[in-house]
């Protein structure tokens, strides 16, 4: 795998970093010689060898602002105060060789008024649709006439990041085709890439997790019949809702299966419920007495080693999302040997392919999810080659080492030849 050559100075902008960036900061970190820097607004993690710069926007988006407008306005503040972080650095004397950054927050719009020869490489995940996508998926959420101008008037920050960079990458082929035609000869499909050398199956993984009555530790062991799902946060975009619809069916069935949920109470996506709630209360109570509780474990967000051994230890694992940006979480399942239930949804069909490497479901069919579930756990060595062909699928496509960091080098040589 090349290197680049000589020692050079990279910006890095990310309101999270590491976020995408983590395997490549540290790539470059290794190959030394290199001035690694990132601005961020997080504090509370570390890339060993990276520099971090923290910003600040000044102020939330104003309340009376109009609603097409108060995302576009939390971007502009955000770039105003990357901007003067970026004028610090440079009166610092760090000039970048090359600079990249996720536009999702509107953090890069500006770099090049400070820094204006460096190349600037955008990270695009999702070029908003009224029509065809996430946006009128899901049958009760309303849609209105209103809804058309407001997406048009939200992709006001993809085409400022558009403009401002020399080339950009979207993760995956579903998400470059979302971006009009007209902006995708500066735009590449490169994937963040999974570490298969880490997350791979292990036959004997176990893992004692808090999740009894009283809060003692229960072994669990790969052979048990161990439901898993996993989100950032327990929410609609991500199938929740219609995860928890499907249970009842497979406890009923089941009765020595667990299931274990991974995720926070937060909302990445889409809208938030009333003030002291959230999806995984809701879903509670809807389902009321369904729901064994002493077998449905909430594990709310875990370290990664923690998240690993639970792939690992998956009889069958539910992935469902609407047509938007696909999870990591899924990829690395997939790498892990899991059999993976999916929603046949655009970002899941890229990589899945029903009874080859996995298994597909309408996303609203909870009778179909369950299905599938209680098929993996009847009979386990039925789907032994689709768990086999799940991780050839990422080691052949989306392997960190082999494919995507190579990938991502050559994106930095083509940003500098540029």
């Amino acid at each position: 795998m090349g290197g680049i050559g000589g020692g050079m100075n990279f910006l890095f902008v990310h309101q999270n970093f590491p976020g995408q960036y983590v395997h490549l900061a540290r790539r470059l970190v290794a190959e030394g010689g290199h001035r690694v820097v990132a601005l961020t607004q997080r504090s509370d993690t570390v890339v060993k060898g990276v520099g971090r710069v923290l910003y600040q926007p000044p102020r939330p988006p104003a309340r009376n602002a109009h609603h097409y407008l108060r995302g576009v306005e939390a971007g502009v503040l955000n770039a105003q105060a990357v901007a003067r972080a970026a004028l610090e650095l440079r009166k610092s004397g760090f000039v970048p060789d090359v600079m990249l950054g996720h536009n999702g927050w509107g953090e890069i719009w500006y770099l090049k008024e400070v820094f204006p020869i460096a190349p600037l490489i955008g990270f695009f995940e999702f070029f908003y649709h009224a029509h065809g996508a996430d946006v009128g998926f899901d049958p009760p959420e309303p849609v209105s006439f209103d809804t058309g101008p407001r997406i048009r008037t939200k992709n006001i920050g993809n085409l400022l990041g558009l403009e401002a960079c020399d080339l950009g990458l979207c993760p995956t082929q579903w998400q470059f085709t979302r971006y009009p035609e007209r902006f995708r000869p500066m735009l590449r499909v490169v994937h963040d890439g999974i570490d298969t050398d880490l997350v791979r199956p292990d036959p004997g993984v176990s893992l004692t997790l808090p999740i009894g009555p009283a809060g003692q530790g229960i072994s669990i062991h790969q052979g048990d019949e161990i439901v898993t799902y996993v989100a950032r946060n327990l929410e609609p975009y991500r199938g929740f809702p219609s995860f928890m619809r499907a249970l009842p069916e497979i406890l009923r069935r089941r009765p020595a299966a667990r299931v274990l949920v991974v995720g926070g109470d937060d909302v990445s996506y889409g809208s938030r419920l009333p003030s002291g709630t959230n999806y995984r209360k809701k879903m509670l109570e809807e389902l009321g007495g369904a729901i064994d509780t002493t077998r449905v474990h909430f594990l709310g967000k875990v370290p990664y080693p923690t998240f690993l051994g639970i792939l690992q230890v998956s009889a069958v694992h539910v992935y469902l999302t609407y047509p938007f940006v696909l999870s990591w979480s899924m990829l690395e399942a997939m790498a892990a040997g899991c059999l993976v239930v999916g929603s046949r949804t655009p970002p899941v069909e890229e990589v899945i392919e029903d009874g080859e490497n996995g298994l597909l479901v309408d996303f609203f069919n909870y009778d179909d999810i369950a299905g599938r579930v209680l098929a993996a756990l009847d009979d386990p060595g039925a789907f032994t080659t689709l768990r086999e062909n799940a991780r050839r699928t990422v080691v052949e496509r989306y392997d960190l080492n082999r494919i995507c960091m190579p990938a991502q080098m050559r994106l930095i040589a083509e940003a500098m030849a540029k």
